[in-house]
């Protein structure tokens, strides 16, 4: 199992940017995939979950939105009207289970991407 995000980068407040992970392994249509980020001098929060539905925090509901593409076994975090306090590194991950947990937390997934880096300028 690999996952593989990129497509962070540098945005005005206001922005928009569309994340990918790219997944190998599993198929990413079968089973429970979650981003995660990581700010600086915090810890680790869980920002969405998805399998069948999606489950989105308080923090990013209405801005951001996932989406996956079966072919390219690709998930895609498209974030909207980005705040400052969005930047963060931002992480996928699964743990190879259908549906999501109950909560979004670090430790019910096993299998972590590398990261990307998220910079929201005021």
């Amino acid at each position: 199992v690999q996952l593989q995000a990129s497509g962070g980068g540098v945005v005005q407040s206001g922005g928009s940017l569309r994340l990918s992970c790219a997944a190998s392994g599993f198929p990413v249509r079968d089973y429970a995939v979650a981003w995660f980020r990581q700010a600086p001098g915090k810890d680790r929060e869980g920002i969405v979950c998805t399998d069948t539905n999606t489950y989105y925090e308080t923090s990013v509901k209405g801005r951001f939105t996932v989406s996956r593409d079966n072919a390219k076994n690709t998930m895609y975090l498209q974030m909207s009207s980005l705040k400052p306090e969005d930047t963060a590194v931002y992480y996928c991950a699964t743990d190879l289970s259908l549906r999501c947990p109950p909560a979004t937390l670090v430790g019910h997934f096993g299998s972590w991407g590398q990261g990307t880096l998220v910079t929201v300028s005021s």
